[in-house]
């Protein structure tokens, strides 16, 4: 089943992406939860035309590149997260956030898909690589901050993310021998010994 994507979805694609799934992921997962919609042939086209408006905002040439990309140098995004206290997030920064802050900050009209990063999970300091043009490349600064704080340092931020680390590796069921160690200590059953003396035999 085809269907349009009204928000990222992580392995399936990015906003305004038209993705083919299967029936049931998408109406007893997507459509219920809004995050996606049924592709018809009219909402297709209403999305191509967009698309074609948009590409017209960028760069067509080397040159523009360039200018855009000392643009996109100078700037700096900032993303208010909600975020638990070893620093994930509730939910994630994803391409087509960084995309539309772009052009809501500083009016620049970047393609989701030229953003070469995936969806971020933790807070911290991210240099977000940005393909503007063939050859022509740049690093957005991009802070993701918990919500009503301010961003820890480098070392807390390590510290943080190696508490999450610790505490989800499972714990070692029991302490005890090996299972190798046990089944070599048990000795070998009676019928084994008679099974493999009548396949002699034979």
């Amino acid at each position: 089943m085809d269907v349009i994507l009204l928000k990222d979805v992580d392995k399936v694609g990015l906003r305004g992406d038209v993705v083919s799934v299967a029936r049931g992921y998408a109406r007893n997962f997507l459509l219920p939860r809004q995050l996606a919609e049924e592709a018809t042939k009219a909402r297709v086209a209403e999305l191509r035309k967009r698309d074609a408006q948009r590409a017209r905002h960028e760069a067509k040439t080397a040159e523009e590149a360039q200018a855009v990309a000392a643009a996109l140098a100078k700037t700096e995004l900032r993303f208010d997260v909600k975020a638990g206290p070893t620093g994930a997030l509730f939910g994630s920064v994803t391409p087509t956030d960084i995309a539309d802050e772009l052009w809501s900050k500083a009016k620049i009209r970047i393609d989701r898909r030229k953003v070469g990063v995936d969806t971020i999970k933790r807070i911290g300091r991210y240099d977000v690589p940005i393909d503007v043009f063939q050859d022509v490349r740049v690093e957005v600064r991009t802070l993701v901050v918990p919500e009503g704080g301010e961003l820890p340092s480098e070392a807390e931020l390590e510290a943080m993310e190696a508490a999450e680390r610790t505490t989800a590796e499972p714990e070692p069921l029991h302490e005890g021998p090996a299972i190798e160690e046990l089944a070599a200590e048990e000795p070998e059953p009676e019928w084994r010994a008679d099974a493999e003396a009548a396949l002699r035999e034979e």
